[in-house]
C-alpha cells in the first residue's frame, strides 16, 4: 500500500454515517475521526484506482509494479515520460514480438532513434507446387542504430533487448554507427 499523507482529509466522514443522536459525543467523535485519518488514504487510493492502472497517470513508485503487469523492464535511470510510454505500449508490442515492425519498436523505444534492420526472411503464396521459397536458407537479422547525437548507446543493453524480441532459431548482427553529425569512427 502506498505511504498516507499527513493531513489528508477523509472523503467519507464515518461520523457522517451515523444517526444524529450519536454526534453530540465527545468520545466517539473523538474516536471516528482517528479513524478517518488512518482509513483517508485507502479511499483516496481506492477511489482514485483507475488513475493508478493508466500509466501516464500512475504514480511514479507504482508504474514499476505495473511494468511487472504487462512484462516490461523500463530502463530504470531513464526519463519517466519513456518509462510511462514503455509500459503504456507493452500489450501492443507483444502482439508484434517476433516481427520486424515489433523489433524496430523495442529499439525505437530504448535508443530514441529510429532503427534500419534488414531481415533474410520473406513470405509468398503459390499455386504451384515446389515454389521456390523467398529469403536465405538461413534465418538472420541486421539492425543499425545511429547514436543520438551526444549519447553513447549501451551495447549490451541493446543485445540483451534484441536477444528478447527475435525469435528463438534468429541469428542477428547490431551495428552501431556514430550520429549522423558526429564524423568520426564507424561500424563498431
Amino acid at each position: 500500500m502506498r505511504t498516507g499523507v499527513t493531513g489528508l482529509p477523509t472523503p467519507h466522514p464515518l461520523i457522517d454515517q451515523l444517526p444524529s443522536v450519536y454526534l453530540e459525543q465527545d468520545f466517539l467523535r473523538r474516536f471516528l475521526a482517528a479513524l478517518d485519518d488512518v482509513l483517508a488514504p485507502v479511499l483516496l487510493t481506492l477511489d482514485n484506482l483507475p488513475a493508478y492502472l493508466d500509466p501516464r497517470s500512475a504514480p511514479e513508485d507504482f508504474l514499476a509494479w505495473l511494468a511487472q503487469w504487462v512484462a516490461v523492464e523500463p530502463h530504470e535511470d531513464g526519463p519517466t515520460a519513456r518509462r510511462r510510454e514503455t509500459v503504456r505500449g507493452a500489450v501492443a508490442r507483444h502482439a508484434r514480438r517476433g516481427t520486424a515492425g515489433g523489433l524496430a519498436d523495442a529499439v525505437r523505444l530504448e535508443t530514441g532513434t529510429e532503427p534500419e534492420i534488414t531481415e533474410s526472411g520473406g513470405t509468398a503464396w503459390s499455386t504451384v507446387p515446389q515454389t521456390v521459397l523467398p529469403g536465405r536458407a538461413r534465418p538472420w537479422v541486421t539492425i543499425r542504430v545511429r547514436e543520438p547525437h551526444g549519447r553513447a548507446l549501451d551495447r549490451v543493453r541493446l543485445e540483451e533487448l534484441i536477444g528478447t524480441e527475435v525469435p528463438a532459431h534468429v541469428g542477428y548482427t547490431l551495428e552501431i554507427l556514430p550520429g549522423a553529425g558526429d564524423m568520426e569512427g564507424g561500424a563498431r
